[in-house]
């Protein structure tokens, strides 16, 4: 009879839809703080940033740092495009070049080895993934001075060559590609293309490249913010300020800083500018990224 009155009783772990467990009030309020003080956390650098940017050099040091006094936004935006006769544009336009070609090249790479270690059998398959796994954890930072050894003995230094190709070996785009490809390129389908006539090319760049897009476009979105932001690579390779990235040309700005006149407001200001395109790119490609993200960590 107790079981009969109990089984009668709402539960208070049983939510409004019978499926889950509601969370408590000092749950909700905890999980809403802490996400709070990220957010601001996260938002602090870039609202210093932007606040900074509005300020002249005398402002930057006798004003609160995280609030806007007078404004010379124009000002500092004019001074930092027109310094130097106008590097900063180049900076900009170099930074968009490496990030453009090495993402493509390294997503094409990435897709076309992700889906031949997924869809083709050899001896020593899984250890070659296995390696690739093992090199996705290691630091690019490592691998910059070697790089630059190897390169330096070829004769590839100061050029956009010695950029551009390690920017086209990415182990972890290659790992994504594998993922992409066990789920989203039916194997059924490829030899229905077989018996069809197709070769591999032809399946690969016709069914396999248009199955993967979405996770194409992961792999893209994914290597293009790793090459705008990467500095160690550039700082072995290139010696030339024409051939900066922005990243680069901004480090170099401070260098000048603490030798000669103070460029503090010449500096934050190019810091901001040069997140913009980043910023633009991201969200113009955000629903891509979202539904990659979501598949490739799902299944």
């Amino acid at each position: 009879m107790s079981s009969v009155a109990t089984a009668g009783r709402p539960t208070r772990a049983t939510g409004a839809s019978g499926g889950g467990v509601r969370p408590t009030r000092r749950a909700v309020a905890l999980t809403t703080g802490l996400l709070t003080v990220f957010l601001l956390y996260s938002l602090a650098p870039t609202w210093f940033l932007l606040v900074s940017s509005t300020k002249s050099q005398t402002d930057l040091y006798s004003t609160f740092g995280l609030w806007f006094s007078s404004n010379h936004l124009a000002d500092n935006f004019q001074a930092v495009w027109d310094y130097h006769d106008g590097v900063f544009g180049r900076w900009i336009l170099n930074s968009v070049l490496y990030s453009t070609v090495g993402a493509a090249g390294s997503t094409l790479i990435s897709l076309a080895a992700g889906y031949g270690l997924s869809k083709y059998g050899f001896r020593g398959r899984g250890a070659l993934f296995g390696m690739i796994v093992g090199a996705s954890l290691l630091p690019s930072t490592l691998l910059a001075f070697p790089l630059y050894l190897v390169f330096a003995e070829i004769g590839l230094t100061n050029t956009v060559w010695a950029v551009l190709i390690p920017y086209f070996i990415n182990p972890f785009g290659v790992y994504l590609g594998k993922v992409y490809a066990d789920t989203s390129v039916p194997t059924e389908l490829m030899e229905a293309a077989r018996i069809d006539g197709a070769n591999e090319l032809r399946i690969f760049a016709s069914i396999a490249l248009r199955l993967m897009r979405t996770g194409g476009i992961t792999i893209f979105m994914l290597d293009f913010v790793n090459i705008w932001n990467n500095f160690f690579l550039p700082l072995f390779m290139l010696n030339g300020e024409r051939s900066f990235p922005v990243t680069l040309g901004l480090f170099s700005w401070v260098q000048q800083a603490q030798t000669s006149r103070d460029m503090n407001t010449l500096v934050l200001t190019g810091s901001l500018l040069s997140i913009v395109p980043l910023a633009v790119f991201m969200f113009a490609l955000q629903k891509y990224w979202r539904s990659g993200i979501l598949m490739g960590s799902l299944k």
